[in-house]
């Protein structure tokens, strides 16, 4: 089985339950990361990690999220690692996002930010096109004061999800904008997602019929 890992504090969380039952249940698990440092944690593990590059499909991806709605639409990209995580949730048969109940909103933008990522190469004229659609944002950086760059080499703009559009208009506007390479809206990945509450009881939210 080919497992997909995803990036992030929840989603690190996951990783050690599925690496414990890797080594009590004799599980035979190649595994796919979304980020350089899920790789880095999943192969100190001495779990199986295989290069996407030559991976058709994945069978199983789990993954956090930053916003999820009542529709199972989120926000994600906190760390930085969206585009991978969106290349590699539509090459998965089953997905299912773990998130702790705080981060269940009823619209997205409530409590996050949008990180988009954008080419270097055009930081300053896409930062402009995206202001003038009403996108308005900052460009991140680290703690050094250095520009964020993820895996890709690319910039993150985290901007404001303007609340007169749907979350689909919004993708949509974003799509359209040269050196826009992605955006954290996911709206149609999460076949499933698991939500911890404050007592810790585990819920589940599955996709409206």
């Amino acid at each position: 089985m080919i497992v997909g890992l995803g990036t992030g504090k929840t989603s690190g969380r996951a990783l050690l339950a599925l690496e414990q039952r890797i080594r009590e249940e004799g599980l035979s698990i190649k595994c796919v990361p979304t980020s350089h440092a899920t790789e880095t944690q999943a192969r100190a593990l001495g779990m199986t990690v295989i290069d996407f590059a030559m991976v058709e499909s994945v069978d199983y991806l789990f993954d956090g999220a930053d916003e999820v709605d009542p529709d199972l639409r989120m926000i994600k990209g906190r760390g930085g690692a969206l585009v991978r995580e969106r290349v590699v949730a539509m090459a998965s048969k089953r997905r299912v996002y773990i998130v702790t109940e705080e981060k269940v909103v009823n619209r997205l933008g409530e409590r996050s930010t949008l990180p988009v990522a954008i080419h270097y190469f055009s930081l300053t004229s896409t930062r402009k096109r995206l202001s003038n659609i009403g996108f308005n944002g900052v460009v991140r950086r680290t703690l050094s004061g250095d520009h964020f760059l993820t895996d890709q080499g690319n910039l993150v703009i985290d901007v404001t999800l303007p609340t007169n559009i749907t979350p689909e208009e919004a993708a949509e506007m974003l799509d359209s904008v040269p050196g826009v390479v992605d955006h954290g809206l996911f709206l149609i990945e999460a076949d499933e997602v698991v939500v911890e509450t404050k007592d810790g009881k585990i819920e589940r939210m599955s996709r409206p019929e």
